[in-house]
């Protein structure tokens, strides 16, 4: 018999995704430290969806919330967890969705039956917070996290595909980071400022990553630190508002930002990495930018332009020979 995974695997693997030792090629009746038919069962579903083509960061998540239902309902009893579910008044409706989908998934793979609940869920959209927020939270990280931020911060990549990010997919000479995409996205190049470019450049050189090394933290400690951060910020400047702003808020930021600076959605679909174009629609709609959000700048030659370029700047017009620039605060 091959043997598909070893708990040695799973780990090596950094997801462990099934967090069970498996031996054998029979997934829905492995060998466990702590055995149960929940375990079990779980494992067997996941495996299912493994082999149907989902990504590991889908099992994960799916893996999560079936783990975390078992352990307050019995699953072989769709009514009892559809009334569970139902009853979390602390979940959002978009949460109960994605739960009960997980559970959908354990019904169909163990012969069960049930009716797939829908909850009502309100399209929200996002608040976005301006670039100065933004800065004023990334200039007080330390290490690290001052690069990833502004990473994330200029390319609108989403915190998972900057993990999986590897050092073979960034090209030190043009500040193009390769992106290795997520959620079933489009694959993209993306370029970062030249201040970052140089914060990127010091950081590898000073680890001596392999080509094959994922230089980058985890995501949940990345989110982890932004919202200490985030918090810190707010605390000292007693702005409440500054807690309201997410990690994925960034991404978000981009997204916007280069709608209203291009007018061009398709090219905002790219930045993003959207399949779809509904969903780039949604920055069409989420900011108003007004002509007071802007400072202005003058250059008079080449390089003065080339400078307010790198730092953000975009041309308007020419006036008596002199070039003008404007950024968004």
């Amino acid at each position: 018999m091959k043997k598909f995974w070893s708990g040695e695997e799973t780990r090596r693997n950094g997801d462990e995704l099934f967090r069970v030792k498996v031996v054998g090629s029979n997934p829905a009746g492995p060998t466990t430290s702590r055995t149960g038919p929940a375990r079990a069962k779980i494992f067997g579903t996941l495996w299912e969806l493994k082999k149907r083509g989902y990504c590991d960061i889908t099992l994960k998540t799916k893996g999560e919330r079936l783990r975390f239902l078992a352990r307050h309902v019995d699953l072989d009893d769709p009514e009892a967890v559809k009334g569970f579910i139902a009853e979390q008044t602390s979940w959002s409706n978009g949460y109960k969705q994605s739960v009960a989908y997980a559970y959908d998934n354990y019904v169909k793979t163990n012969g069960l039956h049930w009716t797939l609940p829908h909850f009502r869920v309100e399209d929200k959209l996002p608040k976005i917070p301006t670039e100065e927020k933004i800065n004023q939270i990334i200039v007080r990280a330390r290490g690290k996290y001052v690069l990833v931020f502004s990473i994330l911060r200029d390319t609108g990549m989403r915190p998972i595909e900057l993990e999986r990010t590897k050092v073979r997919d960034i090209d030190l000479d043009t500040g193009v980071i390769t992106v290795r995409t997520a959620k079933g996205g489009l694959g993209r190049s993306l370029k970062v400022k030249t201040q970052t470019l140089a914060m990127l450049k010091e950081y590898l050189g000073k680890h001596g990553f392999g080509l094959n090394d994922q230089p980058f933290p985890k995501r949940k400690k990345m989110t982890g630190r932004w919202v200490r951060l985030r918090n810190t910020v707010a605390g000292k400047l007693k702005d409440a508002s500054f807690r309201a702003i997410r990690l994925y808020d960034l991404r978000h930021f981009v997204g916007t930002t280069t709608y209203h600076r291009t007018k061009d959605i398709v090219y905002t679909q790219r930045v993003l990495g959207h399949r779809s174009l509904k969903n780039t629609m949604r920055y069409v709609q989420l900011i108003d930018f007004e002509e007071d959000e802007f400072t202005s700048a003058v250059a008079r030659n080449l390089q003065e332009a080339c400078q307010l370029i790198e730092v953000g700047f975009e041309y308007v017009t020419e006036i008596d020979g002199a070039k003008l620039f404007r950024k968004r605060k």
